[in-house]
């Protein structure tokens, strides 16, 4: 508690007792710009303003996610076009999801900081807040189809082989313009009266309304739930569990088969090829479980406000899950850069100065090691 004196005193009435400089009873809502208040829901008028010690801190973690997320995603892309071995048809999914990724940390993380170093309040206009939350949920939603359509691929790599149907760059082209169709049309229709977006959490960042209890916002909100978290999520798992099916059953068969000659391991074409796969499939699953980790908590949130579960849904406990799904924009490149093969050695040859030193295959695996890119 402060006592505030002087021009800011009598702006609050003068004489009283303070929080954080505003005065008791000031709501959230009350300190945002009179244009803004008429969008926000009267559900966050039941919270005080937080401490402006978050607009600081939720500021510069941002500021680190942005740097990290648009340096990773942009090293990704510009490897592709630069390195010639890179541009497979799965390393053309993997471009998509940096791609998205960058244009959600280019189109929201920006304002966001703005917003939170100047008054912690959204200082952008009613129509950019929509124009805002739907940027978020357009590269938001390629994202997540796009990790779909990589674990899909994955599992068609390691499972089928040489025997299921193979990815052509057409075919890539296909699934990663599906992924951008099908965002920009979930994202555009709140724009045609099926659910809406405005301001949530600290009111420094808007996206999807989830509080609103009408018929509309309430089942565009589960069939985000369901078709843009639970079915990614039921293909992602599907997907890796038969990946980590398929390799146990592989080591196991590759130790029978060692044990019946009376050697100590089987190293042939085929079992360096598969021992490539296996560590592309666990940077692919390592890569999903943070997508997993990042993701939940703001579907979680979502799902509360469809229920009419308002207890949890407060300023801080909403808009800290939105920065951690935000955050899956810096992990995705750094995993493939560091943990993909051939990343690392464009990496080696066109930036020696990363300190990153990948050797190139030997000759005598050099043909395995060859076609197990292609097909990653």
């Amino acid at each position: 508690m402060a006592n505030i004196t002087g021009p800011q005193a009598m702006a609050y009435g003068g004489g009283q007792e303070f929080t954080f400089g505003y005065p008791e009873g000031t709501s959230i809502i009350d300190i945002q710009p009179d244009y803004m208040k008429a969008i926000i829901d009267p559900h966050w008028a039941k919270f005080p303003p937080v401490n402006p010690m978050w607009h600081y801190v939720l500021g510069l973690l941002y500021i680190f996610i942005v740097f990290f997320a648009v340096t990773g995603n942009f090293l990704v892309i510009w490897l592709f076009n630069k390195h010639a071995p890179l541009r497979t048809p799965s390393n053309f999914l993997v471009v998509n999801l940096a791609l998205s990724d960058l244009i959600m940390m280019t189109t929201n993380c920006p304002f966001f900081i703005w917003n939170c170093f100047h008054g912690g309040v959204w200082s952008m206009s009613i129509e950019y807040c929509s124009v805002y939350a739907a940027l978020g949920a357009v590269t938001g939603v390629c994202s997540i189809w796009t990790l779909a359509c990589i674990s899909a691929d994955r599992f068609n790599i390691i499972c089928n082989g040489f025997n299921g149907p193979k990815l052509t760059k057409g075919k890539a082209s296909v699934m990663a313009l599906w992924c951008w169709t099908l965002s920009c049309t979930i994202a555009s229709l709140p724009f045609f009266g099926w659910g809406s977006y405005g301001p949530e959490g600290i009111l420094t960042s808007c996206s999807f309304d989830y509080i609103s209890q009408d018929i509309g916002t309430i089942t565009y909100n589960l069939f985000m739930f369901i078709f843009n978290y639970c079915c990614p999520l039921l293909i992602i798992v599907g997907s890796y569990a038969m990946i980590v099916k398929a390799i146990f059953a592989h080591e196991e068969a590759m130790r029978a088969q060692a044990a019946k000659m009376n050697v100590k391991s089987l190293r042939s074409a085929e079992a360096n090829e598969q021992r490539a796969e296996i560590r592309i499939a666990k940077t692919a699953i390592f890569n999903i479980a943070l997508w997993i980790i990042c993701w939940t908590p703001y579907a979680a949130i979502t799902l509360q406000g469809c229920v009419g579960r308002f207890d949890h849904l407060k300023p801080l406990t909403t808009t800290l899950p939105a920065l951690l799904a935000k955050s899956a924009s810096c992990y995705n490149p750094f995993v493939y850069a560091i943990g993909h093969p051939r990343f690392r050695q464009a990496m080696t040859i066109h930036m020696p100065w990363f300190c990153v030193h990948e050797n190139t295959p030997q000759a005598d695996n050099q043909s395995a090691a060859t076609a197990t890119e292609e097909k990653a």
